[in-house]
């Protein structure tokens, strides 16, 4: 027999999640509007968040997120969680390929690498948790750099020199925007011997229930392999494991209905 679901919990994320900033001020009719939820049944609920401190209310009516929900979710690190419920899955997904899995975050417009699982018998794969790594020639990178807004991307684009660490490696501003925009459209990317001459990878992103790239995934291997058919392999295996992975970190919140 199912546990039966509390409808109450639901609603008031519902409520959380129709915020789009930590700034943003909405009104009991627009929170209502976009929850899903009648205006009376969003107010029983907004004043109890209010009252625990999840949300404040000011003199004309409009909420916000409250400190509490700052205060929780300060510390939570999205690389880290995904390392803590998804292991099972990326150590299988690893183990299957025969290559090593990467998940990375992009913070300082840098790759940063939070977990590793898997080895290859073929190739060195010389990445380490907890270092850094440019992102304008790696698969986590250019899947990291296709979730900044046009904005942040040219920012980037104009901040410094890319340095060639391969002769495969991108380093114009044309060419790398270029490149971003075909990962936006396809929803991979691809590192063909750009950091390494010996390494391949293949690379994913990871989504919120908002549609923003949160982290990305991604498997690598020896330069040998690189191929249409080994691409497609992997990046079919990658696109069900983070279907798993983001099952496990954005349960799904439906609509509920008023």
């Amino acid at each position: 027999m199912a546990t039966p679901k509390n409808l109450s919990v639901q609603k008031a994320f519902a409520l959380l999640r129709s915020f789009r900033g930590p700034e943003e001020w909405l009104t009991n009719a627009e929170l209502s509007r976009r929850s899903g939820l009648s205006e009376p049944s969003a107010h029983r609920l907004m004043k109890t968040l209010e009252e625990v401190g999840a949300v404040v209310r000011n003199r004309r009516g409009g909420y916000r997120p409250g400190m509490v929900l700052a205060t929780l979710s300060k510390d939570v690190a999205i690389g880290n969680l995904i390392s803590a419920t998804s292991e099972d899955v990326l150590r299988t997904l690893a183990s299957d390929l025969g290559g090593v899995v990467h998940v990375g975050v992009l913070k300082n417009n840098m790759v940063n690498y939070t977990a590793k699982f898997g080895e290859s018998e073929k190739v060195s794969i010389p990445s380490r948790v907890g270092t850094q790594q440019e992102a304008y020639c790696s698969a986590l990178g250019k899947v990291l750099l296709a979730g900044l807004s046009p904005h942040e991307l040219e920012d980037y684009l104009h901040d410094g020199v890319f340095v060639s660490l391969t002769p495969q490696t991108i380093t114009t501003i044309g060419s790398l925007r270029a490149e971003i925009g075909e990962v936006r459209e396809r929803g991979f990317s691809v590192d063909k011997k750009e950091v390494f001459q010996t390494i391949c990878c293949v690379g994913v992103p990871i989504r919120d229930p908002d549609g923003n790239i949160a982290a990305a995934l991604s498997f690598a291997d020896t330069a040998m392999n690189l191929c249409s058919t080994w691409q497609q392999e992997v990046l079919g295996r990658l696109m069900s494991a983070k279907e798993k992975v983001s099952r496990k970190i954005f349960p799904v919140y439906g609509m509920v209905a008023h």
